[in-house]
């Protein structure tokens, strides 16, 4: 079961902070506890976790899909097969998002043939449904999956694509004007997720 937090979240803002940032919403530990209850519901759900294939979608959700293997692994002694997956030529809001430079295209590396199984793709924040919708794009050029889901560590609403996560770590919800952002050891030298003002994630 996910846990909802009021429109108006009650996290703590250290002393310090950057002008822009509101409060931090969770912390390592509960990031950790989070990411551990995916990987249980992971576990429970899937008929077969041979059939499963964990993709990360760049930049945030490389790390979160190698954490769930790794929590999988600990539990189930199956270690699901784990890729990585840029979309950027598949976003709608590449002439938005680029800079006079063009955009940054990342790695992506598909672990396994996908066709006929079940692709997990992970990431860091949901909210309009335009980066999954790229990402289900993408990952349609390497196989013809038999089902595609979705595990999110935040969820924060303001749906713009009727998409819909079958695996969320928290429900967060927010204003449109705040912004969840979500710092990983992996990528940003610290595990937390905090509020702040600014544009909205996709």
């Amino acid at each position: 079961m996910t846990t909802h937090v009021p429109d108006r979240p009650l996290g703590k803002t250290p002393q310090g902070s950057p002008p822009d940032e509101a409060g931090e919403l969770l912390d390592s530990a509960a990031i950790a506890r989070t990411l551990a209850r995916l990987a249980h519901e992971l576990i429970e759900r899937a008929p077969e976790l041979t059939d499963v294939v964990l993709v990360g979608i760049h930049t945030r959700g490389v790390p979160l899909a190698a954490r769930l293997q790794t929590l999988v692994a600990e539990r189930s002694g199956f270690e699901l097969p784990v890729g990585e997956l840029d979309i950027t030529l598949h976003r709608d809001d590449r002439d938005e998002r680029s800079s006079g430079a063009g955009a940054i295209e990342r790695a992506t590396h598909i672990p396994a043939p996908l066709t006929g199984r079940t692709v997990v793709l992970v990431d860091d924040v949901l909210s309009t449904g335009r980066t999954v919708r790229a990402a289900i794009d993408t990952l349609l050029e390497h196989g013809r999956p038999a089902r595609i889901e979705v595990v999110v560590l935040v969820d924060r609403g303001h749906r713009e694509l009727p998409i819909r996560p079958d695996y969320v770590g928290k429900n967060l919800p927010t204003a449109r004007a705040e912004r969840i952002q979500v710092q990983l050891a992996e990528v940003d030298g610290v595990d937390r997720v905090v509020l702040q003002r600014g544009r909205p994630h996709g």
